[in-house]
């Protein structure tokens, strides 16, 4: 087990199955943000180590991408069975890491991953092609094949989680990958790739290069890359999409977002005021599709945003490895600065700040970077804070008299990740859901993601999606093959 005072061991590369030295000693910190202290340093990927991995996966995709897919999913449950064993272990290692307190990692970042991998473990078996029949003399054959060597590009807000989700369905097509955890929190992959190999996956097939956004840049740039999954920021997603139209990879892309949460007055109160608080502080705001704009109909606001700011100001803010604590700190310094600065022009504007976005008054945790759950009500559509995505624990609050007049602004942003509405009238909730421009969108729940349901977004919150059948369109290409039973007509 590990706790907020551990160190650890210099990490390296995970590689062809084992770890591997660099060759230019280069290194990077990584640091627990709760404290601020350094956790241990991990070496950087450089182009020799991007090369000895992806020609590692280039050569396991030869033998992979063959093995029967009853054999794949087989060491994938035996992946999922060791992670769950595993739990607490890797659970405190997330929160070291990661500053997300014991009481969410525990229960939510390795389990649901390892849902995912048992869900395409499934799936594996039943990838299929099709036949056509082409009377009277010819037939065709539609083959569904893996696509080679796919590059992971994870977040740092949900490390191991994202490995998992874009590793399963990968591996389970026959692909092969090479993943790049984010440089804030490189140590939990590295798990990961040991457990697949305890679990039986062969050398190469899954392998972990570590650094930063210049190593990933080298991985995706690659010419034997033949696909990239990233999650991360729409900035980073506009530039990966740049370099995949270069050489025509292919692309899934989970990004941003700035998501509504529509609480009409025949919501159940105590539903929605559970859902709105989740959907906002949960792993303290650092959750893309968290739905930070929460319009209220104004007949119903009043009691409600009383309620909320009642409940968020008894949130602990604390000790991550604390299992009372419910907000945790943010990733890094840089993050937070980012964070406070959002705080201080929602302080400045002409919202009411109702409580929050100060810094702790608890000595113990002076050196993290905590800041309190925050909420600004009267906001206004056009407000800087209200627009831009913020991943951090700061909460919109806007009112709205009509149902066109929550969806039209609802719609009125460049993102389209996630939404919610909460009403008990069930025509109302399915027609607004209907209108709703997301590529998820609750009714009456938020930040449901079962590994059985795709996600991913609409416009500028990415392209593709993943977990769900749908996924497997984005790890595979399409073959198809015309057999011809009679003569081939003389033409010249």
């Amino acid at each position: 087990m590990y706790n907020n005072e551990t160190t650890l061991k210099k990490q390296k590369n995970f590689i062809a199955g084992k770890y591997i030295c660099n060759d230019d000693g280069k290194t990077f910190k990584t640091i627990h943000p709760g404290n601020n202290k350094i956790i241990c340093e991990v070496e950087i990927a450089g182009n020799t180590e991007i090369n000895i991995a992806v020609a590692s996966a280039k050569e396991a995709f030869e033998s992979w991408s063959k093995t029967p897919a009853a054999e794949r999913g087989a060491i994938l449950r035996r992946a999922a069975t060791i992670l769950r064993q595993k739990n607490s272990e890797i659970a405190s290692l997330e929160t070291l890491d990661t500053g997300k307190p014991i009481s969410e990692t525990s229960v939510v970042d390795i389990i649901s991953g390892a849902e995912v991998i048992e869900y395409f473990a499934g799936i594996a078996q039943s990838i299929q092609g099709n036949y056509i029949d082409l009377p009277p003399e010819a037939f065709a054959l539609i083959r569904r094949e893996p696509l080679g060597v796919c590059a992971g590009i994870g977040a740092w807000n949900y490390p191991i989680q994202i490995a998992m989700w874009k590793s399963a369905p990968a591996l389970a097509c026959g692909n092969t990958m090479v993943f790049k955890p984010a440089e804030e929190t490189p140590l939990t992959t590295l798990k990961l790739a040991e457990i697949y190999q305890e679990a039986g996956l062969p050398p190469g097939v899954f392998n972990v290069i570590q650094g930063s956004a210049k190593t990933g840049m080298s991985l995706i740039n690659h010419p034997d890359i033949a696909k990239i999954t990233l999650t991360g920021s729409v900035e980073t997603g506009k530039t990966v999409m740049k370099v995949a139209a270069n050489q025509l990879k292919k692309i899934t892309l989970e990004l941003g977002g700035k998501s509504p949460i529509i609480v009409f007055k025949d919501a159940n109160f105590e539903n929605a005021i559970n859902a709105v608080l989740a959907g906002n502080f949960f792993s303290s705001g650092q959750v893309c599709s968290n739905g930070t704009r929460v319009f209220i109909q104004k007949s119903i606001s009043d009691e409600f945003i009383k309620e909320l700011v009642d409940r968020t100001k008894k949130i602990k803010l604390g000790d991550p490895f604390d299992y009372d604590t419910r907000l945790g700190p943010l990733i890094s310094q840089d993050h937070y600065q980012k964070v406070q600065k959002y705080i201080k022009i929602a302080k400045s504007s002409k919202a009411t700040h109702l409580c929050g976005g100060d810094l702790p008054k608890d000595a113990s945790l002076k050196e993290g970077y905590f800041i309190s759950p925050a909420i600004f009500a009267n906001c206004n559509d056009d407000m800087k804070f209200v627009k831009d995505e913020v991943f951090g624990p700061l909460m919109s609050l806007l009112t709205f008299e009509s149902e066109d007049e929550a969806i039209k602004r609802a719609n009125n942003t460049n993102f389209g990740l996630a939404g919610a509405v909460f009403s008990q009238n069930f025509s109302r909730a399915h027609r607004v859901a209907n209108q709703l421009k997301a590529g998820s969108v609750w009714i009456n729940d938020y930040n449901i993601t079962p590994a059985e349901i795709p996600f991913g977004g609409y416009k500028e919150s990415g392209i593709g999606r993943e977990n769900g059948i749908q996924t497997i369109e984005h790890f595979t290409q399409i073959k198809t093959i015309y057999a011809n039973l009679g003569d081939v007509p003389k033409t010249y």
